[in-house]
């Protein structure tokens, strides 16, 4: 069937998604210009290719059953695969798609989150090295406590088998008093020390410099549709500490994690405004984020703010991971965060690191 669709121009035109008209044939029928610059094909080569054409390998078989179902007018939300660019390139696509049984084509929008998927794949190796330096250290708190405690009592226990009474010399019985003392304090320290190797844990974590701009940019990237539709304006503020030196990983993640709480809780009918300002407060950074959304009663959630699955809005789509996740980022790189917020009036957030 011959479909006219220059009806929908302006649309595929303006909008900064990769948007697409295909055919129950398996072929693009109309493309806007975003699939072009992010594929790198030509036109020619983007219409006269079937779509499994352009799908990296390991995903076509996937891809293939989800066409099966789409075909069955069944709605394709948030379908996730591969795409090799011309140049090689791996990118990860995010499509909704619709089937129009009538006309026989399918109109699908996709989104670009490659940014996002290289978030997950570096969050989930930290995640897995620490999880393998803390099993370590524990092993190691296990093995001092055993290994060194046990020759220290040993120590004690050969002094308390010493005989005073046969020994006249003073000189003597103060250095084997001055023994005793040194090993009770070797056994204490090494209790404390056992038990911190234990509780604590000492992840290593690697740190760079990092440009904050740069670091707004691609949180913006990865969530740009959610701030186009909410109109939040997210506004950095760097002139004074550009650059920092922290971890990309977990930087971004914290960025991410108040962004999206802002854009959540917004106030009805407000526009959010997001504000982000760097600092030097002398031999620390302080990274100071501001919105104007709801905000909450710091006396009712007091030290709960920070919990695992703690909420404290009604929104569906609430489930606490957030700040939970962003003070452990935090906490991890050694800072600190500390919280401003009345009902209605906002909140902002401190972030304190080590310069």
């Amino acid at each position: 069937m011959n479909t006219d669709f220059s009806q929908y121009d302006i649309f595929f035109e303006l909008t900064p998604d990769l948007v697409c008209i295909a055919g129950f044939d398996g072929y693009f029928k109309k493309i806007n210009p975003a699939v072009k610059e992010v594929l790198g094909y030509s036109y020619d080569e983007l219409y006269s290719n079937p779509i499994h054409h352009f799908i990296y390998h390991e995903d076509k078989e996937t891809t293939a059953r989800e066409r099966s179902e789409l075909l069955k007018s069944t709605p394709l939300v948030n379908f996730e695969n591969r795409y090799l660019t011309k140049s090689g390139e791996i990118i990860w696509l995010s499509w909704t798609s619709q089937p129009v049984q009538e006309e026989q084509i399918i109109f699908a929008i996709a989104r670009d989150i490659t940014h996002k998927k290289e978030l997950e794949t570096d969050r989930n190796t930290l995640l897995t090295n620490l999880t393998e330096i803390n099993k370590d250290l524990r092993h190691i708190g296990h093995m001092t406590s055993h290994d060194l405690r046990s020759p220290v009592n040993n120590l004690l226990s050969i002094y308390e088998l010493i005989d005073y009474s046969k020994i006249t010399d003073k000189e003597t019985l103060e250095l084997l008093e001055l023994f005793k003392m040194s090993c009770e304090d070797l056994r204490e320290k090494l209790n404390v020390y056992s038990k911190e190797l234990r509780e604590k844990q000492s992840l290593f974590i690697p740190v760079q410099e990092i440009d904050l701009k740069k670091v707004i940019r691609n949180v913006s990237k990865s969530i740009s549709t959610l701030l186009k539709n909410s109109g939040a304006t997210v506004i950095g503020n760097f002139t004074e500490l550009p650059k920092i030196t922290s971890n990309a990983t977990y930087l971004e993640s914290v960025f991410l994690n108040l962004t999206t709480n802002s854009i959540k809780y917004r106030k009805v009918g407000v526009k959010p405004i997001i504000t982000i300002t760097s600092t030097r407060v002398e031999d620390k950074v302080h990274l100071i984020f501001s919105d104007n959304g709801l905000g909450f009663d710091l006396e009712k959630v007091k030290d709960k703010l920070f919990g695992f699955q703690q909420t404290f809005h009604t929104n569906e789509d609430s489930r606490g991971i957030g700040l939970y996740l962003v003070y452990n980022h935090i906490q991890s790189l050694g800072g600190t965060i500390e919280v401003e917020s009345k009902v209605g009036e906002g909140t902002t957030f401190r972030i304190i690191l080590n310069y």
